[in-house]
């Protein structure tokens, strides 16, 4: 079933990610499914922390990068889209390699979007759990929606 309600497309992804936090970190969009998202990150130096294992920090910005563009496109014309809540499980340490994420939405209701994102290292295993509860509002006047 298709979920989007705005067009979202992985070059357009990237091309609105250029010289954010996204692309500082070396964030990647892979792929727009019907009801997902994914997007890679690499573990090297500028996402790890100094006992060289991907910083959490890091991955929860890769989970929150994916449930809030994931939910910006899923909320009608006139609205935005605020995070309330993220948590994350961090269930394994990755030293190297890409970590993979891929978003997928709980509940997309009027007011609010629960997302799950589920991160992955390059084996396949799984390393950080999170979920991303999201606020929908109205476009705020005088604040441009970057769509």
């Amino acid at each position: 079933m298709l979920i989007w309600k705005r067009p979202v497309s992985v070059e357009s992804l990237t091309r609105r990610a250029a010289n954010t936090a996204i692309t500082h970190l070396g964030i990647e969009f892979l792929e727009v499914g019907d009801d997902f998202l994914t997007a890679r990150l690499p573990v090297n130096r500028q996402t790890c922390q100094p006992m060289g294992l991907l910083h959490g920090g890091v991955s929860v910005v890769l989970a929150e990068t994916l449930g809030s563009i994931g939910a910006a496109h899923c909320c009608p014309e006139g609205s935005s889209v605020v995070g309330l809540d993220i948590n994350a499980n961090h269930l394994r340490a990755v030293r190297e390699g890409w970590v993979t994420g891929r978003a997928v939405p709980i509940h997309l209701g009027r007011t609010t979007q629960v997302w799950q994102i589920d991160l992955s290292d390059e084996a396949g295993k799984p390393c950080c759990a999170s979920r991303l509860t999201m606020a929908v509002i109205p476009t705020l006047a005088g604040v441009p929606n970057r769509d």
